[in-house]
């Protein structure tokens, strides 16, 4: 019989690095996990990146927090601790987005039978994005200068996605500045940042990153309102409203927050839920409070990656199939 393992420490599977070395300051462990786990929730952006690397100490620093579609003004400070001989320099600007992914390896007999399987989680990243800002050649720095430094004036990317982390992905951008060697920083884009208005490059579309707009979804005769301001702040109450006329007979309802999500290893379902009586809903007098759970990944549309919330009313119908209706919230 097939022996099937679940790893608690898949060391020998754990990545020692993601992306294209665009993360270098985790590996190992911290990257993988058994079945069902969920490495990436203890681990924050700003742990992905060492500032510094090799024989030279630096800082970016950001005038303001960047924002999606303004420029990003800031200063370069370097000092080497031993001469250090490059033609160049580039500054590149670097988006990456991190997964949890679920893993599996089969072990076979001589015959090709499975004797044991085994399942593990772990982390692998790709870059999304790189931009190379030209670095103009320093000839003192060629011949070994210790101080560099200089102001950085560089447009931000148009549509985002915003910096966030996702429970189960992360979305981060950095600076990258290269020569012989480099120095590095996180660049932190919080999803409330100011967005560029759709233009003819955007196609007209949702930016990518920003939640759904507040706004009422009617299916046929029924409608869900929400009466608090959206995008909801994850940790706070969405008060809404139903009304249903057309609404079918059932035992009891329900009023459910839903997660949806294209992650890899995302995880989807009901995350907050409250009674409800049906018999309200035809006249419009239904409305009830839902918690967003602390800690929920902001809603997102980004880089391949997807987080939304759905409202759903449920009627729950005896040897029937239910009957519901739903519309999208934002939340931040």
């Amino acid at each position: 019989m097939p022996l099937n393992l679940n790893l608690k420490s898949r060391l020998a599977h754990a990545p020692d690095r993601v992306g294209t070395g665009a993360v270098d300051a985790i590996n190992g462990p911290r990257l993988a996990g058994p079945q069902g786990s969920h490495p990436l929730h203890s681990v924050a952006v700003e742990e992905l990146v060492r500032a510094t690397d090799g024989p030279i100490n630096g800082e970016i620093s950001l005038d303001q927090p960047a924002r999606v579609g303004d420029g990003i003004t800031g200063t370069i400070r370097l000092a080497a601790t031993e001469q250090v001989v490059a033609r160049s320099a580039a500054l590149r600007l670097v988006g990456l987005r991190l997964d949890e992914v679920a893993r599996s390896e089969e072990h076979h007999d001589g015959d090709g039978h499975v004797t044991s399987s085994e399942h593990w989680v772990e982390v692998q990243g790709k870059l999304f994005r790189r931009r190379r800002l030209p670095g103009a050649r320093d000839p003192d720095y060629a011949r070994g200068r210790r101080d560099l430094g200089g102001e950085v004036r560089r447009p931000g990317p148009a549509l985002g996605p915003p910096t966030a982390h996702l429970g189960e992905s992360i979305i981060a951008w950095r600076w990258r500045f290269t020569g012989t060697c480099r120095t590095a920083t996180i660049i932190s884009w919080p999803p409330t940042c100011r967005w560029p208005a759709p233009g003819p490059a955007a196609g007209g579309r949702r930016e990518a990153g920003r939640p759904e707009p507040s706004r009422r979804s009617v299916d046929r005769d029924a409608m869900i309102s929400v009466t608090s301001p959206l995008p909801a702040p994850a940790g706070t109450e969405i008060t809404v409203s139903v009304r249903w006329p057309s609404a079918p007979g059932g035992q009891k309802g329900r009023l459910e927050l839903h997660r949806r999500t294209n992650a890899p290893n995302g995880v989807e379902g009901i995350i907050a839920s409250v009674p409800i009586d049906p018999a309200t809903l035809p006249a419009g007098s239904t409305e009830a409070r839902l918690l967003v759970p602390a800690g929920s990944a902001p809603s997102f549309d980004g880089a391949g990656l997807e987080i939304d919330y759905i409202v759903r009313v449920l009627v729950d119908r005896r040897f029937r199939t239910d009957a519901a209706i739903e519309r999208p919230v934002g939340i931040v």
